[in-house]
């Protein structure tokens, strides 16, 4: 049954726009359904091609929607495609920023209409990538842009630092055999609190270059810019990232909330955002194993690895000894579907099992797992922190590198993989997680992450304090006339530059 009119134009009615990959899409699609459930009405924009990917994947019905959580397609600029693949991310980057603000604003002018059904917008919540939000929302009348992420908060610190790092001259690299030499190694001096201890090879992957005029660097800085003038929401709460938050505040002009870790929600897997089929029968395998006892390994959605990085990999868990659930997307070795020889599958029978995908969430809070051994995305730290399971971390790219320095040396519950390993260091891994005091202190402190992640969503918790401060704000663009929101705009640079000022005297 359709809301009546007057129901209509009370509501609040958020735009959910996330990146167009399953790292990005899951945890925004948490988030829109957590406000769904609040109270708003919601529009989640799904790019052609992944609209199509996920009902291959999930069901013709996954994408159905409800009267007060609707879908829209908008095209992602780029050629069709006859696989269920993920676009590449540096296509996907390049076609946001020039081929899809016209495709997006055509939809949003319709749905703003009053014969769509739906409420005004009120706000578009955009992922932090999303370039061109702030651009469609000035033909919205009264509506803001409000970013979300699904990445780290130290992610963010540390992107604010390449400016400084090339300033020095400490980044690029000079030397080709940087990534050998010892290079990585130097201790960053003169960072923020929440980044002290930390070495180069601990900086997002984009600093591995000696390309002066890198691309990236130049992507990174427009990208702090835009969002440092914008309320941000993260995906995280209070007492996990309470140090990474304190330094962004000095440098963000826009209220910061923490609305997380989303996936704490639910333990099932999130429907509708999945680009892969579940392989749920995973659960009863694990069903006959000891508690704390099976390794489980995945490596995201976007990973990959040479062959030869590949069968370290699986040797290494082979000779490990212990009994292992191990998800290798069809895609992971570059170049070649991922296979694996008779003589590897002869010495896991009866221990291990592969598959192509799984419900990982619920794979976590299964008792048998005892580690887990990852690429250190950040939803999957979010999901391994709630199930109370260490991780043997293996950071691949972008900011999968500061948060494996956060979950070694940080929040105590991880062992790091080095750049340059091999079957021996991943079999040594495993058995200090699962065999060693290490591995014991490390479980003790998970857990007690697990509690805090719980308290976070409790009612009295960070989160939901801050989902409702949260609420409170898009309520009061109800309550704004255009000159207040042009006000709104103006003062945002001035509270920058005020947070400037006080950093840069608390520095000197």
């Amino acid at each position: 049954m359709e809301e009546n009119k007057n129901n209509l134009s009370n509501k609040l009615h958020a735009i959910c726009i996330p990146f167009p990959i399953q790292g990005h899409i899951t945890p925004m699609l948490q988030f829109a359904k957590h406000l769904n459930s609040k109270g708003f009405h919601i529009t989640f924009f799904n790019t052609q091609h992944n609209h199509k990917c996920i009902l291959n994947s999930k069901g013709p019905t996954a994408l159905n929607g409800t009267p007060s959580f609707r879908y829209k397609l908008f095209s992602d600029g780029l050629p069709p495609s006859e696989n269920d693949l993920p676009r590449e991310v540096p296509h996907l980057l390049k076609s946001l920023e020039h081929d899809c603000l016209e495709p997006f604003l055509k939809v949003l002018l319709d749905l703003n209409q009053p014969s769509s059904g739906s409420p005004p917008i009120t706000v578009i919540i955009s992922d932090a990538l999303i370039p061109f939000a702030v651009k469609a929302s000035r033909h919205i009348p009264g509506c803001s842009v409000v970013y979300f992420t699904p990445a780290s908060p130290s992610s963010f610190v540390a992107y604010s630092q390449y400016d400084t790092l090339l300033q020095r001259g400490t980044l690029p690299f000079k030397d080709p055999k940087f990534m050998t030499n010892g290079s990585l190694d130097m201790i960053l001096d003169s960072v923020p609190p929440s980044m002290k201890g930390m070495k180069l090879k601990d900086l997002p992957s984009h600093v591995r270059t000696m390309d002066k005029n890198s691309p990236i660097f130049d992507y990174v800085r427009r990208l702090i810019a835009r969002i440092s003038v914008r309320p941000i929401i993260f995906n995280t709460f209070e007492a996990f990232d309470r140090e990474s938050l304190a330094d962004l505040s000095t440098f963000m002009a826009g209220p910061i909330f923490t609305a997380g870790p989303l996936n704490s929600l639910s333990v099932k897997s999130e429907s509708g955002s999945t680009f892969w089929k579940e392989d749920s029968e995973c659960l009863t395998w694990l069903d006959g194993r000891r508690p704390n006892s099976v390794v489980f390994a995945s490596f995201g959605s976007t990973t990959l690895m040479t062959s030869e990085q590949f069968l370290e990999f699986a040797w290494g868990l082979a000779n490990s000894k212990h009994p292992f659930l191990w998800a290798i997307r069809p895609d992971t070795v570059i170049g070649e579907r991922a296979a694996l020889p008779v003589e590897f599958e002869n010495e896991i029978r009866g221990r291990g099992l592969i598959v192509e995908w799984c419900p990982q969430a619920e794979v976590l809070n299964h008792p048998a797992v005892g580690v887990f051994l990852t690429h250190c995305g950040w939803n999957s730290v979010l999901e391994t922190v709630c199930s109370g399971v260490p991780v043997i971390c293996w950071p691949y790219k972008a900011d999968h590198q500061p948060i494996s320095w956060w979950c070694c040396e940080k929040w105590g519950i991880g062992l790091e993989v080095s750049i340059h390993y091999d079957r021996d260091q991943v079999e040594k891994r495993i058995k200090e997680a699962l065999e060693t005091e290490i591995g014991v202190n490390m479980k003790k402190k998970a857990m007690e992450w697990k509690m805090l992640a719980k308290e976070a969503f409790s009612s009295s918790g960070s989160s939901t304090m801050d989902v409702n401060r949260f609420i409170d704000y898009v309520g009061s663009f109800k309550h704004k006339n255009n000159g207040s929101k042009l006000m709104e705009l103006f003062f945002y640079p001035i509270r920058f530059c005020r947070r400037m000022m006080k950093l840069f005297v608390t520095k000197t």
